[in-house]
């Protein structure tokens, strides 16, 4: 429908829906206000457009337009949302959806990844953390919203998307055409390094995690007792629902701030404490954060690295420190906002800086190398010489262990094998095993 002229209905519609509040200034304060002198300028430019651009307007699209640049001008994580982008908000945190697998943000101005989602077309394609959508389906995302660049790259499962990525230290842009699968909803899974030694990995913070949490240290404890050490694995979690993260924190703290939040308003401030003898799990833990651990992940980290209950190995964390709450508005819209910054017990801001690990360690993979057999291998040993002694049973008491089926062992063994090709898995590993041969030293 082409629009000659802004009725006055529509004016006032517009003008309730900007800024309500400034409605209600005395009258006598009215005009020389200055956001109410910006309205009057947002009224004279959305008349001259719609009288005089060179094509047809739609007032609805310029309004909805200029709301969305009001709120994405703020921060890179406050967006207006049309009610498609806003039921995708939704499915994020609590229902199934087909995409690629990615969490993207802008970072002024710039679509970039956050990080893909283990066992997600992104992820096995080998999107990387920090790379920078240039194209989706060959079309430029410069100026494209963040809701509208996650759209383009959902659809039906099965059906293919091209996206085109700049990656630092390489020449040219790389092309990925992904096909869309639905996102996995589990984002726990566990394995056991070495008897006695857990690995926990965490994908993202959805509406059940604490829960999945749970079941899986349950498990782990169960399998290998007592449980000498433990991995949680954050790597590339781009963080989620802010209570599953304090929740998780509360499995391993028994006193103490877990995270504060900070708002305009004092009343918005919040602590969260840890619940007290609601924890007994004493064993020694490293958390693997990188580049892709944002937000719920660095609130997990920096509340376990700042109370000295674990220590942080990896790289960088993203460094993501707010708090965004939705809104649903008339119509099916939503508004997307920061009310927040959080702070980590010892009240430090983690925003543009990250958790710094302990121990910085590069991510790798180890390659295995076939050693040969040197002159001392090849020599003589005690075993070796005739009527030597057999050696005594003196084998070490080991974790107690439950046994599970042939396919599930082979299956487990597989699994261990392959974390400890992963240079960071294996260095968490080897720090565990050395405190627990050093703590030995100490307590005779």
């Amino acid at each position: 429908m082409t629009i000659r002229s802004l009725s006055f209905p529509k004016c006032l519609g517009t003008l309730l829906f900007l800024g309500l509040i400034y409605l209600f200034v005395p009258v006598a304060h009215a005009e020389t206000d200055p956001p109410y002198e910006s309205l009057k300028l947002f009224v004279a430019v959305l008349e001259e457009l719609e009288n005089n651009y060179v094509e047809d307007v739609d007032a609805d699209t310029l309004i909805h337009n200029a709301i969305k640049g009001m709120v994405e001008n703020l921060d890179p994580h406050s967006s207006f949302m049309p009610p498609q982008a806003f039921e995708d908000l939704q499915d994020d945190t609590k229902g199934e959806f087909s995409g690629i697998g990615i969490v993207i943000t802008l970072q002024d101005g710039i679509l970039t990844v956050v990080s893909p989602i283990e066992g997600t077309p992104a992820y096995d394609a080998g999107i990387y953390a920090g790379d920078i959508i240039v194209k989706i389906d060959g079309e430029s995302t410069k100026g494209m919203a963040l809701w509208e660049a996650v759209n383009r790259m959902r659809g039906p499962r099965h059906e293919e998307v091209m996206i085109t990525v700049i990656r630092e230290d390489e020449p040219a842009p790389m092309e990925f055409t992904l096909k869309r699968d639905l996102i996995p909803m589990t984002s726990v899974r566990s394995a056991l390094l070495a008897p006695g030694y857990g690995y926990i990995r965490v994908t993202n913070f959805r509406m059940n995690t604490h829960e999945e949490m749970g079941k899986q240290l349950e498990a782990i404890e169960a399998e290998a007792s007592p449980l000498k050490g433990l991995v949680i694995d954050l790597r590339d979690n781009p963080g989620g629902l802010l209570d599953q993260a304090i929740k998780m924190a509360d499995f391993f703290l028994n006193a103490g701030t877990i995270v504060s939040i900070k708002g305009r308003d004092q009343k918005d401030n919040q602590d969260y404490q840890a619940h007290p003898g609601r924890s007994d799990k004493n064993y020694p833990i490293v958390v693997l954060i990188n580049g892709g651990s944002a937000s719920a992940s660095e609130i997990v980290a920096g509340a376990l690295q700042d109370h000295a209950r674990a220590l942080i190995l990896g790289t960088p964390s993203f460094g993501k420190g707010s708090v965004q709450t939705v809104r649903p508005l008339k119509d099916g819209y939503g508004l997307k906002y920061t009310i927040a910054r959080y702070y980590t017990p010892n009240g430090r801001s983690i925003q543009a800086k990250g958790i710094q690990p302990d121990v910085e360690v590069d991510p790798g993979i180890l390659e295995e190398t076939r050693k040969k057999a040197s002159a001392f291998d090849r020599m003589i040993k005690e075993k070796d010489l005739p009527h030597s002694l057999s050696p005594e049973d003196t084998e070490e008491p080991s974790a107690k262990e439950t046994v599970p089926d042939a396919s599930e062992q082979q299956r487990q063994i597989k699994e261990s094998a392959k974390l400890l090709q992963d240079v960071q898995v294996k260095r968490a590993l080897d720090i565990l095993i050395s405190y627990g041969v050093f703590s030995n030293l100490n307590d005779k």
